[in-house]
């Protein structure tokens, strides 16, 4: 249902990193038809996040598109300045951006691959969540991480990807302290989720039937969660699983 036009200066403003694709599209996507103006930031893909601004258009929210590393802390500083610029506020962050690495043997992971998976699954994290939190101190705000679940499981061939993710676990508790009160700080772990299209054959290292739920997830199983977090105002330092319950196992 798309908001009405006289309405988008008071709506609230989220920025959603990564959000040309996957579930950085569908998260923007889903905030802007509950109503909220939308920052959508891509590194790579423009066409992408292009169609993105289109479609949220469409559902008459208001909307720009920022092209920033999240791996270099200037750029994130000026993607946050340009953000605030245009829309005086900030509401929301969701740390959405992230590289899922194809399979490697411990003894094959290289500096590069460690560095530039790191870098963009934690560091840039707490880059955007540092720039978000210097617009939100004043007046408050939300930060949504993604991390998950290979943040609690080991899996042996995604050695720094594990890593990475658990240290957004980390990172997620130790904010959640560290803004308190005037921020909240909350983490979505998903699973293994599906988006047609979208898949590379890495993703599917489990088989349907291993999971306790026995199917994969789907994009509205995380932007349901999402949607919960940027609504709640009484939840902070929580990791909201969302894996069929794989984390059992």
């Amino acid at each position: 249902m798309a908001i009405k036009q006289g309405d988008k200066k008071d709506r609230k403003v989220a920025l959603v990193t990564g959000s040309g694709r996957r579930l950085g599209r569908q998260s923007a996507l889903a905030l802007a038809r509950d109503g909220w103006n939308v920052v959508v930031n891509y590194a790579h893909s423009a066409k992408e996040a292009n169609e993105t601004v289109r479609e949220i258009k469409s559902l008459g929210a208001d909307v720009i598109s920022v092209k920033a590393d999240i791996t270099s802390s200037t750029e994130v500083e000026a993607m946050f300045n340009q953000a605030f610029g245009h829309f005086g506020r900030l509401d929301l962050l969701v740390n959405n951006a992230a590289i899922f690495p194809p399979p490697k043997k411990f003894a094959d992971i290289s500096d590069g691959l460690w560095d530039y998976v790191l870098g963009t699954n934690l560091t840039g994290q707490f880059y955007c969540a540092r720039a978000a939190a210097r617009i939100m101190e004043q007046h408050g705000g939300k930060i949504v991480n993604f991390a998950s679940l290979g943040g609690f499981q080991a899996w042996p061939d995604f050695v720094a990807y594990n890593v990475a993710k658990a240290g957004v676990v980390m990172l997620t508790k130790s904010l959640s302290k560290a803004l308190a009160p005037k921020i909240t700080v909350n983490a979505i772990a998903p699973g293994t989720i599906i988006i047609p299209g979208e898949e590379s054959d890495e993703i599917r290292h489990i088989e349907e039937k291993k999971i306790p739920l026995q199917k994969y997830g789907e994009a509205g199983d995380i932007v349901s969660a999402l949607l919960y977090l940027a609504h709640a105002d009484y939840v902070t330092g929580e990791i909201l699983l969302v894996d069929g319950g794989r984390a059992v196992l």
